[in-house]
């Protein structure tokens, strides 16, 4: 079998484990900082297994974490507000 990488590299990565629950929802989530993603971080859901690069541009674009992670107008908010805190 032939491969042609375009990459192929290894990087120490921080992680933030954390879980939070409000009335729209509980929140399993990993944060992975690292620095491939021009400064957006990988925003994990654990119990979704869904998953975006987010950066603080993105949380302001209308839709965006609704799309990414598969929810509700208001579970996003929840999300998003707690995102501005965390990234």
């Amino acid at each position: 079998m032939e491969r042609d990488f375009l990459y192929d590299e290894f990087e120490n990565c921080r992680t933030r484990f954390v879980c939070f629950a409000t009335e729209n929802g509980r929140y399993d989530l990993a944060i992975v900082q690292s620095e491939r993603f021009f400064g957006k971080q990988i925003v994990l859901n654990l119990q979704t297994n869904r998953y975006a690069i987010i950066g603080h541009d993105d949380l302001d674009e209308p839709g965006y974490l609704e799309e990414a992670f598969s929810l509700t107008s208001e579970a996003a908010a929840d999300l998003r507000e707690f995102l501005r805190e965390a990234l």
